[in-house]
């Protein structure tokens, strides 16, 4: 018999930790290969990960909501397999943080800090570990490193614990520590007290509904992304006219020949990407006071969840696809996002983001930019309006099919003339639409 460690895998671009929110199978329970035993969940997705071996679960290292990072053991299987030639190295202690994990450890708490722009929360101070939870929330409640450091701690040697930082904040000491005097030289500038919420008083008859996990990094998303990006946004209006008649003409043949239904997405990602192909400075991030200029065009697509939540699946390399595997990659990840089946590969790595708010009836919206990009589109309702019209013999009052599409840019990489130009060439290349466009 031998011992095999699951280990948790590499979970998507950019993810270094995830939250065990379910065991599928108990201690004592066989496992087949493939099978999967535990359900796992990110900031991005949710996912399943299945087990490399056959076996019988004799430990679970990660309980139910707690937090392991990439690459460390969350429970143990028995094998019948001899693995003598390569013993399994001796399981850590739950507390404990390997070498490798240390380090992801570190980008993980790089990360926060550079959303939050808080006081620094080292990972070891006075000779004990803070794990990147403990620092995000020390973080989040303002409490500072002398703070932390002097807070109880009920883990192991004494560490600091996720219960342990509620307990603090419950008995109200954070704030009376936080508000204490701290010498420093005399200077003139101005200090701004922090800002909070104003208290919410529930009346009777009042439904009190806790968010769910993935409503709560979505408001943590946008927030940040507020308060990171200075949002402008540009808006024009334009004429879809080419664009419906062609789609009318072609669909139920489109469909028939393809098997895929075509729909508005696709035309107007086309046009998205032909515009950061004309401007390019559009598809980059911000990294400090360095622009990553992004060689890849990946664009990513808000999809409304069953939940009613929203997820922004991604196409990856958008350019080097045709109108129909635009289609087939729009119609694809939009079915699979409905049924909770995404992979979080394919929600990662977004260069520029479209929302369709049309879908709803909204002729046009202010989007909040999807970070680290500096760029989202909002496609409205297309309605028909009277429009002129200009022809040879003169002006003319004519039915059209109208749009407004929105851009919302952010003013420290994008200034109004690019932000303006960009929205204006997508609707451009709506409006040159040729209606003989083969299929």
């Amino acid at each position: 018999m031998a011992q095999f460690e699951l280990i948790l895998p590499k979970m998507g671009e950019s993810v270094a930790e995830a939250t065990v929110t379910t065991w599928l199978k108990n201690v004592g329970d066989a496992i087949e290969a493939e099978e999967s035993v535990v359900e796992v969940a990110t900031d991005k997705v949710d996912s399943e990960v299945p087990s490399p071996v056959s076996g019988t679960l004799v430990k679970i290292i990660t309980d139910v909501n707690d937090i392991a990072l990439v690459g460390t053991a969350i429970a143990i299987i028995e094998t019948d397999e001899d693995n003598s030639s390569s013993p399994t190295p001796p399981i850590p202690a739950k507390e404990s943080a390997p070498a490798a994990a240390v380090d992801i450890e570190q980008q993980v708490a790089s990360a926060i800090t550079s959303l939050t722009g808080a006081e620094d929360i080292v990972k070891s101070s006075n000779g004990r570990f803070y794990s990147p939870l403990v620092r995000a929330m020390a973080k989040e409640e303002g409490i500072g490193q002398s703070e932390l450091d002097v807070i109880s701690g009920s883990g192991k040697e004494g560490r600091v614990t996720k219960k342990d930082i509620l307990a603090y904040i419950a008995s109200g000491k954070s704030r009376s520590v936080a508000a204490a005097p701290i010498s420093k030289p005399a200077t003139t500038a101005k200090v701004e007290a922090p800002r909070t919420s104003p208290p919410v008083i529930a009346s009777a008859g009042d439904e009190i509904i806790e968010m769910d996990r993935m409503r709560r990094l979505i408001a943590d998303h946008m927030v940040n992304s507020v308060r990171t990006s200075p949002h402008v946004t540009s808006f024009v209006e334009a004429d879809l006219t080419k664009v419906v008649q062609w789609r009318n003409k072609v669909k139920n043949e489109f469909q028939k020949k393809h098997g895929e239904k075509i729909t508005f997405t696709p035309i107007i990602m086309e046009a998205i990407v032909k515009s950061i192909q004309d401007f390019p400075m559009i598809n980059v991030s911000i990294d400090g006071t360095n622009i990553i200029k992004h060689k890849n065009i990946n664009v990513g697509m808000a999809a409304a969840l069953p939940s009613g939540n929203l997820i922004v699946p991604v196409i990856k390399n958008a350019d080097q696809l045709s109108l129909l595997g635009l289609t087939k990659a729009v119609n694809d990840l939009a079915n699979r996002a409905r049924n909770n089946a995404l992979k979080p590969d394919e929600i990662s790595g977004g260069t520029y983001t479209l929302t369709n708010v049309g879908t709803f009836g909204n002729v046009m919206g202010t989007p909040i930019i999807n970070q680290p990009q500096v760029a989202i589109m909002a496609a409205g309702a297309i309605q028909k309006k009277p429009a002129v019209v200009e022809t040879p013999e003169g002006d003319m009052i004519a039915v059209r099919h109208k749009m407004f599409l929105s851009h919302s840019y952010d003013h420290r990489a994008v200034d109004g003339a690019l932000g303006g130009m960009f929205v204006k060439r997508v609707a451009e290349y709506l409006e040159a639409w040729d209606l003989n466009r083969e299929i």
